[in-house]
């Protein structure tokens, strides 16, 4: 399922996979992802809940496509596409993100071609502006969530690039730590998860966006429980720049 992560293997790796990592290398796949079709909900810190959605996964000739599209109770969506192939590590080939209805002040038609380093933008008013970036292997749109099930939950920093969407698009990196754990319940069974912080890097080359999104971004915090494979619990995080903090579940199907 495509919300879902971390993983983890031999020791003996673990000491490539920090390196790699730290050095922007894309992460090596511990666990491929397979087809699958799970339901989620979009809630309120206070628990209510704003949108329900479908996360899907097709695998095909070698390439996964995954869609998130989450329905809100006002009219809006939130659809993101993500073809990527997982062979050795992932590397992302396609992100398609649209946003659009009355929780999104600022719509968006993003996408992102890996092979061409085309970014294709398409305002509201069906103007399309095309810009060309040379864009490194470890672009990560869309694939947070698959990319923390191969992570393990010692590995004190990993760093990947992302591409923030937009008319002029800005290549920023996200720094992804453990930050403790969380008890929960499945049934009457107490289990943890483990807290991964994805925080938005403004420092360095990249320092130059702050003065465009005028403070530091918002961490985003996904909680995965360890196991063969790693369980999806929780994530929490706004769902557009300078937008509220909202919590993602999964759910399941109920009967009337």
């Amino acid at each position: 399922m495509r919300f879902t992560t971390i993983a983890l293997g031999l020791i003996s790796i673990l000491s490539c996979v920090y390196v790699a990592t730290l050095s922007g290398e894309p992460i090596q796949v511990r666990y491929g992802q397979g087809s699958s079709h799970g339901f989620l909900a979009l809630k309120t810190l206070d628990g209510v809940t704003i949108a329900t959605g479908d996360s899907t996964q097709v695998v095909s000739r070698g390439r996964v496509t995954s869609r998130l599209i989450f329905h809100f109770k006002d009219g809006s969506v939130d659809e993101d596409v993500t073809v990527f192939t997982q062979q050795g590590v992932f590397r992302l080939i396609s992100d398609h993100h649209i946003q659009h209805g009355p929780s999104f002040p600022k719509p968006i038609d993003f996408l992102i071609d890996m092979a061409s380093g085309d970014l294709t933008f398409k305002a509201e008013d069906g103007t399309i502006s095309k810009e060309h970036m040379d864009l490194p292997a470890d672009v990560s749109n869309g694939l947070p969530p698959n990319l923390l099930l191969n992570i393990l939950p010692t590995t004190p920093e990993t760093k990947v690039a992302y591409i923030a969407p937009g008319k002029k698009a800005r290549l920023i990196h996200l720094s992804i730590k453990p930050m403790g754990t969380l008890t929960f319940r499945v049934g009457a069974f107490r289990r943890k998860a483990t807290d991964f912080t994805l925080h938005v890097e403004l420092g360095g080359v990249t320092g130059v966006v702050a003065p465009i999104i005028g403070k530091q971004p918002s961490d985003y915090h996904i909680w995965l429980q360890d196991g063969t494979p790693p369980a999806f619990v929780r994530e929490e995080g706004p769902l557009y720049e300078g937008g509220p903090i909202w919590r993602m579940e999964q759910i399941s199907p109920s009967f009337q």
